[in-house]
């Protein structure tokens, strides 16, 4: 046996709801205003009831309203989002305005056509994608500062190392040349040494030349980033022995210190990953410059992966995600694509023109 219940009149169900409705007839009059709506508008209902819809509305966005429920009238849909994805505004009896959101339904009924709209009150939600959005500039700003003070600390370092313990290194190679001046030429095991002391000297210039260049190469700053691509790609050759093939094309731009820096850190970074985990044989670097923005495209024909393992592992890879920073301060885009044994291409693209310093 099936249990009967009784529906309650739609009136009450109107009147319950947590949602404001309000029905106007074809003439834009108020017929229905429930309890929700007194709450949001601060009217009684009978202060609305047979008053135009317009009383609710903020007196500059009433001639838009009124056309675009026009429009719906004669649409024959029978329900619409209105706002387009915008927050609406309403009018509270005290003069304050408030953002909503809301839909429109259209009844038709023996006695004519009826208008109902369902809003809601997002001020609260507003509020707090408001605050999100100044504590994510605030966060912003405070990662560029340390990035810009990262820097400026290594390019310090850069240049103390190659400074003055290069001049160290330097004044040490030259006494040890005239101590084996000063020597008796006979004694061999004296020679030996100095011999082995040379070369202990030699290798403390190269290492002291690479640390100081993996901090920042002096040539960024003072040739600027193509000839510091071309540093870097070199470098990586005699290092790991992979082959890297470089197009580069900027005409004559003029890079900033900052943007300069980010596609460098971009492209070490790249080249960093694939000597780790790529197991490639060929890189191809490109970095291009249009009308409007920089290209950066690292691509290698390594092991690669699946899309689903990528994702899985960005955010363990504190480098890439390093990297997606750097690049979104200059509101640019990052993009990598991959498959399984065939490669990895990363693609980094970034406004020429950039917002001044907040």
């Amino acid at each position: 046996m099936i249990n009967s219940f009784t529906l309650p009149p739609l009136v009450d169900i109107v009147r319950s709801t947590g949602e404001s409705i309000i029905a106007v007839d074809a003439a834009h009059r108020v017929v229905i205003f429930n309890p929700a709506a007194e709450k949001a508008f601060l009217y009684d209902a009978e202060q609305v009831i047979g008053q135009n819809l317009d009383i609710l509305v903020p007196a500059r966005f009433r001639k838009a309203h009124a056309e675009h429920i026009a429009r719906f009238q004669n649409t024959g849909d029978s329900r619409h989002s209105m706002g387009s994805g915008m927050p609406l505004w309403g009018l509270r009896a005290n003069g304050e305005e408030f953002p909503m959101e809301a839909s429109i339904s259209r009844i038709k009924t023996p006695t004519g056509v009826y208008l109902t709209v369902f809003l809601r009150d997002i001020t609260e939600r507003l509020q707090a994608e408001q605050a999100l959005r100044a504590s994510r500039d605030e966060l912003t700003r405070l990662s560029n500062a340390l990035l810009r003070e990262r820097e400026q600390e290594k390019r310090h370092i850069a240049r103390e190392l190659h400074d003055d313990i290069g001049q160290i290194l330097t004044a040490l190679s030259m006494e040890l040349s005239q101590l084996e001046a000063a020597l008796p030429s006979s004694p061999a095991a004296g020679s030996g040494h100095i011999g082995a002391m040379r070369h202990l000297i030699k290798s403390a210039f190269t290492s002291l030349r690479r640390i100081a260049s993996d901090l920042r190469p002096v040539m960024l700053d003072d040739l600027g980033l193509p000839a510091a691509v071309e540093w870097l790609t070199s470098d990586f050759v005699s290092r790991y022995g992979v082959e890297v093939k470089t197009r580069i094309d900027v005409g004559q731009q003029k890079f900033s210190t900052v943007m300069s820096t980010v596609l460098f850190r971009v492209a070490q970074e790249a080249l960093t990953n694939i000597a780790k985990h790529a197991h490639a044989t060929n890189v191809l670097l490109e970095l291009y410059c249009t009308g409007t923005q920089c290209a950066l495209i690292v691509q290698d024909n390594g092991i690669g992966t699946t899309p689903e393992h990528l994702a899985r592992a960005l955010p363990k890879r504190l480098g890439l995600l390093g990297m997606r920073e750097r690049v979104r301060l200059l509101n640019g885009t990052v993009s990598i694509h991959t498959r399984p044994r065939g490669g990895l291409r990363l693609k980094v693209l970034v406004p020429l023109e950039q917002p001044g310093p907040s």
